[in-house]
């Protein structure tokens, strides 16, 4: 029996469109109606080379669900090409296009003498969500772009150092941009050359150098790791899977290690980077020791109600660095059940023996209600979206907004990674926690 979610924490696979957009000069084709144009592009932060109010898009209506709407697709593709100055054209389907069978492989396929690469990623409503449809945008320009250019060459011959780096989906997660840039600041310090191809001056000069890196690496719980699956089969790419974004010290030197071993830098190298920012680390932390252990309006415990990625980094940050106790953790991103298992094996390996429950749901009312019954003793603290200020008001808990939707704060290239990131983390929740004081 169909269920109707209350306050859903993600959108359909077309959404995919602000993957397209975060990658310089390409550009999403619509094959869709209009109305699911207007409502998928409201993503903040998503103006740039193209606004997603001008995105080339078949406006499909009755009559081409009757009699079909390829050559709509057609001519919408031909004048993108003539009219918008773009590195990559991506088309992505709808529900409707999908469900009245047009063709879209032969339409793209038969302008394969373009000037430019154009590839077609199936994102209707019924195969998941944004999460799968941003997976399905990178097989696509794998499958259609990268492999045969590759399978053009004799061999693949592999840049020494060169790490393709995949983590946040962007511009659905607000701190993408900070999150990769961090990421890539991390790599970087162990003298390895980071390829990233979304965000700021990345397109696809970036892409061009995807089959050649000297392995994958995915920074994520599940989302990506499809992918990076996909480039081993094809160019022989290996790939390093660390399930978490690195959060605070303790994660942080954990993934430092964890990327020099697998990339062979020299293990004295990694240490001396790790001392370095240790010690400047936990000097701050010291320096502001009395307000995190004297702060006594906020309870130990805490919920967080976001993605995967979110929830894992927060629950292990707050646990391993800040000794808080994790009451049951909430994952909303439709995550597929065959992740689910190793998702749960993480949050039960956390420091000093503690264990997190974890609950995988995308109903809000659900989760709101288990959160209003549980008993905190004292004020929780809630990392959620804008969704959960509800809850967080009912159960006065302080309460920070990490995860889409966020509505009320603004997040231009901000970032919770790294060791600089963790403070940065302190530094929102105890600004909300003080508060209180007056």
């Amino acid at each position: 029996m169909a269920k109707i979610l209350d306050q859903p924490c993600y959108s359909c696979p077309m959404a995919a469109m602000r993957t397209v957009q975060s990658i310089d000069k390409a550009l999403p084709i619509l094959h869709s109606g209009p109305g699911c144009a207007e409502k998928l592009s409201g993503a903040v932060g998503s103006s740039g080379h193209f606004s997603p109010h001008i995105f080339p898009c078949t406006a499909i209506s009755e009559t081409d669900i009757v009699f079909g709407g390829a050559e709509r697709l057609r001519e919408t593709i031909g004048n993108a090409l003539k009219v918008i100055d773009a590195d990559l054209y991506v088309v992505l389907t709808s529900c409707a296009s999908e469900i009245i069978g047009d063709d879209v492989g032969e339409v793209v396929g038969s302008f394969k003498d373009a000037s430019k690469p154009i590839v077609f990623a199936s994102t209707p409503g019924f195969k998941g969500n944004n999460y799968t449809g941003h997976e399905e945008v990178v097989d696509a320009i794998i499958d259609q772009y990268l492999l045969p250019a590759y399978n053009a060459r004799d061999e693949r011959e592999a840049i020494k150092g060169l790490v393709n780096v995949w983590a946040s989906v962007p511009l659905h997660d607000a701190f993408w941009a900070g999150n990769y840039r961090a990421l890539e600041g991390l790599v970087r310090e162990l003298g390895l050359t980071p390829n990233t191809i979304f965000g700021y001056n990345h397109g696809i000069e970036d892409i061009d150098k995807v089959p050649y890196a000297q392995f994958n690496l995915v920074v994520s719980p599940w989302v990506g790791l499809e992918n990076a699956q996909r480039l081993e089969r094809d160019f022989g790419t290996p790939y390093l899977h660390y399930p978490n974004l690195p959060i605070g010290a303790f994660e942080t030197s954990k993934f430092l290690r964890a990327v020099g071993e697998f990339a062979g830098v020299d293990p004295a190298r990694v240490e001396h980077i790790i001392t370095v920012h240790e010690r400047e680390y936990y000097h701050y932390i010291e320096r502001f020791a009395d307000v995190f252990l004297e702060t006594r309006v906020m309870a130990t415990r805490f919920v967080t109600i976001a993605d995967a990625q979110y929830s894992l980094a927060l629950t292990k940050f707050l646990v391993n660095d800040m000794g808080l106790t994790p009451s049951k953790q909430y994952i909303v991103d439709g995550t597929p059940e065959a992740h689910q298992n190793q998702i749960r094996a993480s949050f039960a390996n956390l420091n000093y023996g503690i264990e997190a429950t974890v609950g995988f749901s995308s109903d809000g009312y659900q989760i709101h209600h288990e959160i209003e019954e549980a008993d905190f003793a004292g004020y929780p603290l809630i990392l959620g979206s804008y969704w959960d200020k509800t809850i967080a008001n009912k159960t006065h808990a302080h309460f920070i907004e990490v995860s889409w939707p966020i509505q009320e704060r603004l997040v231009i290239n901000g970032t919770y990674v790294g060791y600089e990131g963790g403070l940065k983390l302190l530094e929102d929740i105890y600004s909300v926690a003080l508060t209180r004081f007056n």
